[in-house]
């Protein structure tokens, strides 16, 4: 999968970078000893974090503030790493979905990126191009109906959005047939050593908890284009 960040990127955020890992994998609906990781990650969050010092987190403040160069209002269409801390910190339990997707939102949490995670077999052609949405674009997001993505970083194939930092499109979304899997990360703070660190520990989780195999990280920036 080839992918560009587009001129209205990088108007508004010219140090972005991003990581991609694709592998070949196997879903399971539960894994006890992922649930260990994510269990022991909130149990810290809890006691070190609260709903306002989450903002303050690198990989966070800087997705909202690409949200508000957008045009969109961040605490109303929530980035995806900070609703799930943001839930851990309220003291909520977070939604048990699969193995995949289980483990990209543990990855997420870690660094505070929003990470994509795709199914890659349903892509529709082989570039993904990462713009800004547009009025009246249509966009069903997973399990919240049409989203309103004007003005919110989205990543389209040749059919159209399927991955903005909100959510995820149901067109493409991961489910437990999946065996192809991109996941991407999204660095609007412009730091290429965390993001890294970010698609690295993805591939680990891939390879502990999923059974992956040839799995490859790409990174790409603004200046790419």
């Amino acid at each position: 999968m080839n992918i560009i960040v587009t001129d209205k990127i990088s108007a508004v955020c010219p140090e972005f970078v991003g990581a991609a890992v694709e592998a070949h994998v196997q879903n399971t609906t539960f894994c006890p000893e992922l649930w260990d990781e994510i269990n022991a990650l909130c149990e810290d969050y809890r006691s070190r974090f609260t709903t306002v010092s989450i903002k303050e987190m690198a990989a966070i403040e800087a997705t909202r503030r690409v949200y508000r160069a957008c045009g969109k209002d961040p605490s109303r269409y929530r980035p995806a790493a900070e609703a799930l801390i943001r839930r851990v910190v309220q003291g909520k339990e977070l939604y048990q979905i699969d193995t995949l997707v289980d483990l990209i939102n543990l990855a997420s949490m870690k660094y505070g990126y929003s990470i994509g995670g795709f199914d890659a077999d349903k892509f529709v052609g082989d570039t993904l191009a990462l713009g800004v949405g547009e009025p009246g674009e249509p966009y069903e997001g997973i399990g919240r109906g049409m989203l309103n993505i004007e003005g919110m970083p989205v990543y389209r194939d040749q059919k159209g959005g399927v991955g903005t930092p909100t959510s995820d499109n149901e067109r493409t979304k991961i489910d437990i047939t999946t065996t192809h899997v991109l996941v991407l990360i999204n660095g609007y703070d412009g730091n290429t050593e965390t993001v890294s660190a970010n698609a690295d520990f993805v591939k680990s989780l891939l390879e502990r908890y999923a059974g992956a195999s040839d799995v490859v990280i790409n990174t790409y920036k603004t200046c790419d284009l």
